[in-house]
């Protein structure tokens, strides 16, 4: 078997996979490595205790399964943070866990091909997304070839933690995704009959709220279609409650309750962006992506 980590700025998963006579094995852990970044842009110590807290038990499974094969991939948090390095080397003192840091375009590249992976059928032109907690990835992808991949600096937990109003948000998200359009015209995609495909925590889950599921479901998110109009009335709905109302809303993921407003935002500007009404979701994506290219070698 092969255990694959995805050390993310919000979320730590790991995917165990490779015996054909059983089902992949999937955890994942709201850990918040990027949370409270210090004015020096260190990562904090609670953050790191509770990201490498969880690498601790996700070890102690890898161990339990014999597992040899590990490949643990770090994010935004770990590429801009200062003090990143020391939180690697701690987790591998700790784990013999070595995390590979990623540049944000090889992100936005796996990234694509785990999301693609479950959608049926492809479109003949797709705008892969993927909104993190300290880092947007956007491809563009044709004839399945991927035209361009681009990291866009800004992430859900940077947005909620900023203290910002919504119209303070929204400013920094158009100065952070402005290029946007002009990015599109050089890969020679913009005006094409296109699709968005999301993937990643905040579309996943709102995803989960669409269909009030009560237990996640892969199955039932790959492939569902959430509309702009949906999206305008959840959003509304959700600033009317209280981040505790929230969480307990069917479908909505634990510890993401102050999290979800920034990234509907996100993802209702870029929509604007393409001029779409829709997008389909992915439940598959840099964990799935990254599975690929170790098997596919």
């Amino acid at each position: 078997m092969i255990a694959v980590i995805d050390v993310g700025s919000n979320t730590i998963r790991m995917l165990l996979s490779g015996s054909k006579s059983e089902p992949p094995q999937y955890f994942r852990q709201i850990t918040r490595l990027a949370g409270g970044l210090t004015a020096q842009g260190n990562l904090s110590e609670a953050g790191m205790r509770r990201s490498l807290e969880t690498l601790i038990s996700y070890k102690q499974v890898i161990s339990s399964l014999g597992i040899s094969c590990v490949k643990a991939v770090g994010t935004a948090a770990l590429r801009h943070a200062k003090n990143s390095d020391i939180f690697v080397a701690e987790v591998y003192a700790a784990t013999n866990i070595k995390i590979e840091i990623i540049a944000g375009e090889e992100e936005a590249f796996l990234a694509a091909n785990g999301a693609l992976a479950v959608i049926d059928p492809l479109p003949d032109v797709a705008v892969v997304l993927d909104i993190g907690g300290g880092s947007t990835e956007i491809s563009c992808v044709s004839d399945e070839l991927i035209h361009y991949q681009q990291s866009y600096p800004l992430g859900v937990v940077r947005l909620s933690e900023e203290s910002l109003s919504a119209a303070e948000r929204e400013q920094q998200i158009k100065a952070t995704f402005g290029l946007f359009s002009e990015d599109l015209n050089q890969a020679g995609l913009k005006h094409k009959n296109y699709q968005l495909i999301g993937t990643a925590g905040t579309i996943t889950t709102l995803a989960a709220i669409h269909l009030s599921l009560l237990e996640y479901n892969a199955a039932l998110i790959n492939n569902h279609v959430l509309s702009v109009d949906w999206l305008l009335n959840i959003k509304q709905k959700l600033e009317s409650m209280s981040e505790l109302q929230r969480e307990n809303l069917p479908g909505m993921e634990t510890g993401r309750g102050d999290l979800i407003l920034p990234g509907i935002e996100i993802l209702l500007y870029l929509l604007n962006q393409l001029q779409l009404s829709t997008l389909r979701v992915s439940d598959s994506g840099l964990l799935e992506g990254v599975m690929l290219h170790l098997t596919d070698s």
